[in-house]
């Protein structure tokens, strides 16, 4: 069972801004390779951090304002909030070491 739930442009305040949990979101594109490397990492560490972090994926195919706003030039781009603001930036595909290591910056 997976804890990544999509978000939108119109949940992003509601889901992402305003959760009283930190928040990694995963942007991707479904024709994206790297994108496709990167969700089972995602799923891996939405396990890893149950009731401490909320995990979110973005379909840039079908979200235009958020990635926009966030200036998402390159997917898969994984961006952690904390509080509403943004604390962490994870950019293409890289080991879950190195994403794991950037999670635990942006909650300390």
């Amino acid at each position: 069972m997976s804890d990544v739930r999509e978000v939108t442009d119109a949940t992003w305040e509601a889901d992402v801004l305003k959760s009283e949990l930190p928040v990694l979101v995963d942007f991707w594109a479904p024709w994206c390779g790297p994108c496709r490397m990167v969700g089972p990492i995602v799923e891996e560490l939405s396990q890893e951090y149950k009731e401490k972090v909320t995990f979110f994926k973005m379909n840039t195919d079908e979200n235009a304002n958020v990635p926009t706003q966030h200036g998402i030039r390159s997917i898969p781009s994984l961006l952690i909030f904390k509080g509403g603001e943004l604390k962490g930036t994870v950019v293409g595909f890289r080991p879950k070491s190195d994403i794991k290591k950037r999670l635990e910056e942006a909650l300390a």
